[in-house]
């Protein structure tokens, strides 16, 4: 095996250290070593300030996108995600609120978080749904909007939608300012970044309850450990294996369980089919909409329980990992069947309703 290349003596190449300085970290992935959680902390803390030049984000952003992430890596740059994160006040215990946002970066079907984020609430829990738009158009944002919610909605209406309708839709841009500084050098680069997997792991309700896709069925436990260490009381993270950042109708569904407990928690691994949930399996992009209206068409339907079968389908299973996740069923069959009494009672379409018109009503 040959060598690697010399990258020059340190004396050679040295120069004074500057505030937001990334080579410290930049040597250590180039020798092929990972960062501590610590590292990670310190490198993306100079990443959220500003503080790093580009050119140096960017290499720290590639060098850490040639491989996978280590849990301290990712768990170290999602607690200053964190730390920097803009929240808004809620009365509601963290312990009990959901977040269903999921890395994308997969084949888009249609709105499935979203409506997996409206059946839960329906259910009874409270769901704080970070999200934001989509390069095809008809993203979370894009749909709520269109159906009357209003998206950029301040700290104090969130709060109201939270605890008055159990559903608060959180716009990302708004809750990580932070984030704009690596905004330009993601855009330059245009392959995945650690980002894509910071953001369903910032809640700005600080949700301790999760179901989160992930676009790479490597990524499952990985983010299953990251959220175990970072305190979640119960998660679902999951990756389709027909390669949806979903649970699907199409193929099995590799799948991880974290469960909070006085040791620290425990991760459960394991496929699931949609022949085990009692759904027929049918490839979900079939019905994948072409636009905004034919989203947001789509979306009433599923939950004036009208859509089409798969559409229902596709909605059910995601919505009960998002019930499994908040505590309200034991498994994922469970779900299914709680999910499809709440389109069937018209609980699901009075929760969008609501949402509506809290988020549309003054703060005062």
């Amino acid at each position: 095996m040959e060598a690697p290349p010399s990258h020059g003596s340190l004396s050679e190449f040295a120069r004074p250290e500057r505030p937001g300085d990334l080579t410290p970290f930049l040597r250590l992935l180039i020798q092929g070593k990972s960062l501590s959680f610590e590292e990670s902390r310190a490198a993306f803390g100079e990443i959220m300030t500003g503080s790093a030049h580009h050119a140096e984000m960017g290499a720290l952003l590639a060098l850490l996108a040639r491989r996978l992430p280590t849990v301290d890596e990712l768990a170290g740059a999602a607690t200053v995600m964190r730390e920097h994160a803009t929240t808004f006040p809620t009365s509601i215990d963290a312990a009990k609120i959901l977040d269903t946002a999921g890395t994308g970066g997969a084949p888009k079907t249609f709105n499935v978080s979203t409506l997996a984020a409206i059946v839960a609430a329906s259910a009874g829990v409270f769901v704080a749904k970070h999200g934001n738009r989509s390069r095809t158009g008809r993203g979370s944002a894009e749909v709520l909007d269109a159906l009357g919610v209003k998206v950029d909605a301040n700290a104090m209406i969130q709060r109201r939608c939270l605890e008055e309708a159990r559903v608060a839709f959180c716009f990302a841009p708004n809750h990580h300012p932070a984030a704009r500084h690596a905004m330009p050098v993601r855009k330059a680069l245009g392959f995945p970044t650690i980002f894509n997997l910071l953001g369903p792991l910032t809640n700005p309700a600080h949700a301790r309850r999760q179901a989160i896709g992930v676009y790479d069925r490597a990524f499952v436990p990985i983010v299953a450990e990251v959220l175990r260490q970072l305190g979640a009381v119960r998660a679902v993270v999951y990756h389709g294996l027909d390669g949806l950042d979903e649970i699907t109708t199409g193929a099995p569904t590799l799948v991880a369980e974290v469960k909070h407990d006085a040791q620290g928690g425990s991760v459960r691994i394991y496929e699931t089919t949609p022949e085990l949930l009692g759904i027929a399996r049918v490839n979900p992009l079939s019905i994948a909409p072409e636009n905004l209206a034919a989203a947001t068409s789509l979306f009433i339907d599923v939950l004036e329980n009208q859509a089409p079968v798969v559409a229902r389908d596709m909605t059910l299973i995601n919505a009960a990992a998002a019930l499994l996740a908040a505590g309200v069923v034991d498994d994922l069959r469970g779900g299914v069947a709680v999910a499809q009494s709440t389109l069937t009672s018209g609980a699901a379409r009075a929760t969008l309703a609501n949402l509506v018109r809290v988020s549309s009503e003054n703060s005062v």
